[in-house]
C-alpha cells in the first residue's frame, strides 16, 4: 500500500496561503458543480506520470504507473502488474486524497485553506489558477491546479511534505455515464491473480 501511495502521491504547489479568499472559493464551488453534474468524468493526464482516471462522485478508477487501482467509495483494489497481485485496503481519506488527484474537486470544503493566485497560460489557454493547502500537517503539502473556462481541471501540480513534487497536464477531459459496478475490482477479467486482502 505504501509503495502505491508514494508513487500516486507523485500525482499532483506554490507557497502557503493560510486563508479562505471569496475568489478562489467561487472556483473551486463552480469546478466541483460541473463535476457532479456527470454521472461520470475520464481524463487523460500527461506530465510526471501519464495515465487515466475515471471518477464518479468519491469513486474512481485510475491506470497509472503499473498499478491499476479502482475504489467504490469504501473499498480500494489496487492490482499490481508486475506481480500479478491485487492489494485490497480500506484507506482512509487522507490516503484517498493522495492517491487520488483530483480529490481536491469536494475535499476543498473541510480541513483546507485555498487562495486564488491569478491566471495563466496553459498549453495556449488562459487559465485560474488556486491553491490548497491543508489547515494540519499531512503528507501533502499543497496543491495547486488550473482550471480553462469550463471549470475543468487543465493542470495539477502537487507538492509533498517530503519534498516531492509532480505535475500533471489533462490531454482530454470526457463526460460519460459510469455504472457503481465499473468502480469495483471484477477478479473475473484478471484470473489467476493473488489476492491479497490488508483490511
Amino acid at each position: 500500500m505504501k509503495h502505491i501511495i508514494s508513487l500516486i502521491l507523485l500525482l499532483v504547489t506554490l507557497q502557503c496561503f493560510a486563508q479562505k479568499d471569496a475568489k478562489a472559493r467561487q472556483i473551486l464551488d463552480a469546478v466541483a458543480s460541473e463535476y457532479n453534474k456527470s454521472s461520470g468524468t475520464e481524463i487523460v493526464f500527461d506530465g510526471s506520470t501519464k495515465g487515466t482516471i475515471a471518477l464518479k462522485g468519491n469513486k474512481f478508477v485510475l491506470d497509472c504507473g503499473g498499478i491499476k487501482s479502482w475504489f467504490d467509495g469504501e473499498t480500494l483494489w489496487s492490482y499490481v502488474k508486475t506481480n500479478e497481485e491485487v492489494n485490497v485496503s480500506s484507506p482512509t481519506a487522507e490516503e484517498i486524497q493522495s492517491i487520488n488527484p483530483y480529490a481536491m474537486i469536494s475535499m476543498y470544503k473541510n480541513g483546507f485553506n485555498y487562495s486564488f493566485t491569478g491566471t495563466k497560460n496553459r498549453n495556449g489557454m488562459m487559465c485560474r489558477e488556486v491553491v490548497l493547502s491543508p489547515e494540519k500537517k499531512q503528507d501533502i503539502n499543497e496543491i495547486s491546479f488550473s482550471v480553462n473556462n469550463k471549470m475543468q481541471p487543465v493542470y495539477v501540480k502537487i507538492e509533498t511534505n517530503s519534498g516531492d513534487v509532480q505535475e500533471f497536464t489533462v490531454k482530454e477531459y470526457k463526460t460519460l455515464n459510469l455504472a457503481d459496478s465499473f468502480f469495483k475490482f471484477n477478479k473475473n477479467d484478471y484470473p489467476g491473480v493473488e489476492i491479497i486482502d490488508l483490511r
